[in-house]
């Protein structure tokens, strides 16, 4: 439906925003200023208890500073009752007292056709709950008072009775005056192949009626009280109204509790909706019968910014949970995040309340999990990491997981938690007993929290000449940029990690670096890196450096220490491999080694100039320790 020129302006401008979102919050009038039509509430997007959530009357916008929700009028009701666009503005011209423009024919024909529609599932559900009370229905009514149905609580949920009757449902809408097509087309019955009368879907079940945010009767779900029934639970089918993979039960009655401050749960089915319901969680909705779709998610969230996922704690319950991971994490990021409840097995929310009461439910939501925690769960439970190979294979399928997060700073927030998990779960190099000042012999480094890496290769002698040699000195400026500007270690840790310093003392700098211990051989060997007389100047310099620079020249440092080291251990397999005079192969292999060693000593910069200059200040001190010596063949 097109609507004039000018005419959302006119609307916004007759109805204060304040006026439509005043009827969800209340408003802080310590904080407000009424006068000014500046007003400020908790937010009614997420749970909190401050005064965040902004409303200004004169823009017409609103804002909030913590869930970063914002919008107009239309908006917000869009969001906040879950209506289509021009639902919210018909909503906000009955508010302004101003007439909605005329449909074109097309547009007020589909209009007046939902509307016949939604009387028939109206009178389809009026109709099943009359049948609840007749005699055909003991046996459902039996069974509700098992699960702990009263009366009241098929009244609140409306719960009906489908008889076991061919055509009783048709017959009885024929009789009120329905239209065959129009019956049909709300899904409530069915034409059969081979032509005659039209039979009805529901029959000998329960029903539930579905209804959507604004409290329409869409569709229904029943239960079979046959217990060899092919389906225990059906849905209607799709129709102009129903659209079971967009939408949710009791979404209406959650998205108004939601609204008040309670949580978003997503259950499993109809009854484990109304226990929850009933014992107090009234913010709980339910897929339709399906696995959790892309729409109901983006349903979800714009009732909640993290709902949470409440499954039984069964084989099926946890495949579903694992399912809706890889569906997550391309729409996740800030405002968007799930979180997760695993039942005990074997039982559903009304199980559970049943034994345990509302307490242990609600203990059980306070201690919800985190998505990453299931990703991390799903590639790693049943498995033994003891290779390289396994470890290699574990961190390539997170990394394609987290690859698909489009928020970039939700994906450096889930690389950091996956890798404390990996610490936690592959330990690493820990510190000797107290007082000793060194750390253990271990097989591969820490990472910080203590998590070890795969095992590298021993590495071959590097050429000495003189004191110190070329790796050791650039080994030596790193550690002491590390300890200097500790901020720079986290961009660089998994390179740090590979450094596996021979001396013992550096190796237990670098473990104090990556973990943030502090052992007396790691201050032992900060203070001899201190003193160094080839690093004396070290110091000074990278400490009057910003953070930007200063990780440039550990960058620039670690680069040439890589291609020292791969050069060291080339050219001595290289020697041992001349036999007379070097063949083509081997002087393209020195060759090559010589680029990259070069490459790294005079890397191609885009940083400004003065970035350049900075870093080649620190590099000159290096210089003549660099010059030609790993070329030479090693003193024997």
């Amino acid at each position: 439906m097109s609507l004039p020129p000018g005419f959302l302006d006119e609307l916004r401008n007759r109805v204060p925003i304040s006026r439509v979102i005043g009827r969800k919050v209340v408003w802080d009038q310590r904080k407000s200023n009424q006068a000014r039509g500046d007003w400020w509430a908790p937010c009614p997007f997420h749970q909190e208890k401050s005064a965040s959530f902004h409303c200004d009357d004169q823009k017409g916008f609103y804002y909030c500073f913590g869930c970063q929700a914002k919008g107009d009028a239309l908006t917000f009701l869009r969001e906040m009752d879950g209506l289509e666009f021009i639902e919210a503005v018909k909503v906000l011209a009955a508010e302004a007292g101003m007439q909605m423009p005329e449909p074109d024919p097309r547009s007020r024909e589909r209009s007046d056709r939902r509307s016949r529609l939604i009387e028939v599932t109206e009178a389809a559900c009026r109709w099943f709950r009359l049948q609840l009370q007749t005699g055909a229905a003991a046996d459902a009514r039996d069974y509700l008072l098992r699960r702990g149905l009263d009366r009241d609580a098929e009244d609140r949920f409306e719960i009906g009775f489908a008889p076991n009757s061919r055509t009783a449902l048709f017959t009885a809408l024929r009789e009120k005056g329905f239209d065959e097509a129009l019956i049909i087309e709300a899904g409530v019955a069915a034409r059969p192949d081979g032509g005659g009368t039209p039979y009805d879907r529901m029959r000998d079940r329960i029903i539930f009626p579905i209804r959507d945010g604004q409290g329409r009767c869409i569709g229904f779900g029943g239960r079979a009280m046959d217990p060899n029934a092919r389906a225990k639970y059906l849905n209607s089918p799709e129709t102009p109204l129903f659209d079971k993979g967009r939408n949710l039960y009791h979404i209406g009655p959650a998205r108004a509790a939601v609204a008040k401050g309670q949580r978003l749960i997503v259950a499993e089915g109809y009854m484990d909706v109304i226990a929850l319901a009933r014992a107090g969680f009234e913010g709980a909705v339910a897929p339709l019968g399906t696995a959790i779709t892309e729409d109901q998610l983006r349903l979800m969230w714009r009732v909640s910014p993290e709902p949470i996922i409440a499954l039984d704690g069964d084989a099926a319950g946890q495949r579903a949970a694992r399912r809706l991971i890889d569906l997550a994490l391309p729409l996740t990021g800030p405002g968007q995040a799930l979180r997760f409840v695993m039942l005990p097995t074997g039982q559903d929310p009304d199980d559970l309340i049943k034994s345990a009461g509302p307490g242990a439910m609600g203990a059980l939501l306070d201690q919800a999990r985190p998505l990453v925690d299931l990703l991390w769960e799903r590639e790693t439970e049943g498995q033994v990491f003891d290779s390289p190979e396994r470890r290699a294979a574990l961190d390539r399928r997170l990394q394609e997981a987290i690859g698909r997060i489009p928020d970039e700073l939700t994906r450096r927030h889930y690389t950091d938690t996956i890798r404390d998990k990996r610490r936690e779960v592959m330990g690493g190099w820990k510190p000797r007993a107290k007082g000793r000042g060194n750390v253990q012999a271990g097989p591969w480094p820490a990472r910080r929290g203590g998590a070890s890496m795969a095992p590298s290769a021993p590495r071959p002698p590097i050429p000495m000449n003189g004191p110190q040699s070329t790796a050791d000195l650039l080994e030596g400026a790193s550690l002491l940029i590390c300890a200097l500007r500790p901020e720079c270690v986290a961009q660089i840790e998994s390179r740090l990690e590979r450094l596996l310093p021979r001396d013992a003392d550096r190796a237990a700098l670098l473990h104090d670096l990556l973990t943030g211990g502090d052992t007396d051989a790691g201050r032992r060997a900060l203070e001899t890196l201190r003193t160094d007389a080839h690093l004396g100047l070290t110091p000074k310099l990278i400490e009057s450096q910003d953070l930007e620079s200063a990780q440039a020249i550990l960058t620039n440092l670690i680069d040439r220490l890589d291609a020292e080291r791969a050069a060291g251990a080339e050219l001595v397999r290289a020697e041992a491999e001349i036999q007379g005079e070097a063949d083509e192969g081997l002087t393209w292999r020195i060759q090559q080694i010589t680029r990259a060693r070069h490459r790294a000593e005079r890397p191609e910069m885009e940083e400004r100039g003065d970035l350049n200059e900075d870093r080649d200040a620190l590099s000159a001190q290096l210089d003549q320790f660099l010059s030609g010596q790993i070329w030479r063949k090693p003193t024997r």
